[in-house]
């Protein structure tokens, strides 16, 4: 008996420590969503030369493979091609000047004649991550990246996104793709690339691509719309708690978690999820009208290989070799928009993705991977 008491007794404060443990992390949650809700929103734009980084890759492979010799022969080689390029830089910069001069009225990013820095620099590729959430939040930082973009490219330039996202809300989703949108809007030729999943509201963005590029066992598709709520009004009821809820409107509340849902209600629900499903499709094949969407449209997602057969992308490889490629013709460049959060911001969102991540783990555990 004493041992079952000291059990008991050690139990309960193991609980009183996970319920503390838990209060703070909540408490820390509220403190960083307030202060984030106060906060300029002010962010910081990095922009990296994905080509020089790669070239300092290829650089240092090459001379762990060298002898000395050969090693000095490289770099007498680069030092020769580093002063060809200052002088051939120096030149661009007289014509620029000379060109400007001759016509003030054009813009210098746009002066196009034989010899102008125009017609001698590479087109420039830009690139830009995008792992997607089910809340699609990082939509915020994503705007500000293609803005940055569309405001420095030239017409020859491109953009590469690449996207890895499950899907989630549509309003998030639909507002990424919109996003996309603007870059074909201003004439800039569009590749998306997946590595791993573009489903559902990850495919809605995937989708507006002029080149969709994809890995063989990518998970692609799930043009479906999905919606789910728990219901415990019998448990309520079973307990003797009443729930009250009153609404203007026949279905300003369709289905409830807490209230007595009915047939009517229901059905206007599905119809709604129903009528998602018509405007997700007609996006779909509004971007790709090749596609026979009455046999993609199902809700269900393929892997890469079986994607391309069914025209849900054009092309299977890897973002690596996607960007090698790049970079033998275009000098690319990586977009990054992050905004500085302060330590309770930092503690507080650590906390919301634990708690997200275990929700996940406890509540979709056995579901498929594409919501």
């Amino acid at each position: 008996m004493e041992f079952l008491f000291e059990y008991g007794l050690f139990f309960a404060k193991a609980i009183t420590v996970v319920i503390a443990i838990i209060a703070v992390l909540i408490a820390f949650v509220a403190i960083a969503m307030k202060q984030k809700g106060q906060s300029s929103g002010k962010g910081q734009l990095e922009i990296r030369s994905i080509s020089e980084a790669l070239d300092d890759v290829a650089d240092y492979a090459k001379k762990m493979l060298m002898n000395d010799a050969e090693i000095k022969a490289l770099e007498k080689r680069k030092k020769a091609e580093n002063k060809a390029k200052k002088k051939a830089d120096k030149q661009q910069a007289k014509q620029l000047k000379k060109d400007v001069s001759t016509n003030p009225s054009a813009d210098k990013s746009d002066v196009k004649s034989s010899g102008s820095v125009e017609s001698a620099q590479k087109p420039r590729l830009f690139v830009i991550d995008f792992n997607g959430s089910v809340d699609a939040h990082e939509v915020d930082n994503f705007r500000e990246e293609i803005t940055a973009v569309l405001l420095a490219a030239k017409s020859s330039d491109e953009v590469l996104v690449n996207v890895e996202s499950g899907g989630g809300v549509v309003h998030g989703y639909g507002l990424a793709a919109s996003q996309l949108e603007r870059i074909k809007a201003k004439g800039l030729k569009l590749t998306i690339c997946v590595d791993k999943v573009a489903a559902s509201g990850g495919y809605m963005m995937a989708c507006v691509a002029d080149k969709l590029v994809c890995a063989n066992f990518a998970i692609i598709g799930s043009i479906g719309v999905i919606a789910q709520m728990p219901n415990f009004n019998k448990l309520l009821k079973k307990n003797d708690i009443e729930f009250e809820q009153h609404t203007a409107g026949d279905f300003k509340r369709t289905l409830t978690v807490f209230g007595e849902n009915n047939d009517e209600g229901r059905a206007k629900f599905k119809a709604e999820l129903e009528e998602v499903h018509v405007m997700f499709k007609d996006f779909v094949t509004r971007n790709r009208p090749t596609l026979d969407i009455s046999k993609v449209a199902t809700g269900e997602y393929w892997f890469g290989m079986q994607a391309l057969e069914l025209g849900l992308v054009d092309e299977l490889s890897t973002s690596d070799d996607v960007l090698l490629a790049f970079n033998q013709t275009h000098d690319v460049f990586g977009i990054k928009y992050s905004e500085k959060k302060n330590v309770m911001e930092k503690l507080g969102i650590a906390a919301e993705g634990m708690l997200f991540r275990t929700y996940n783990k406890v509540f979709n555990q056995h579901q498929t991977p594409i919501a």
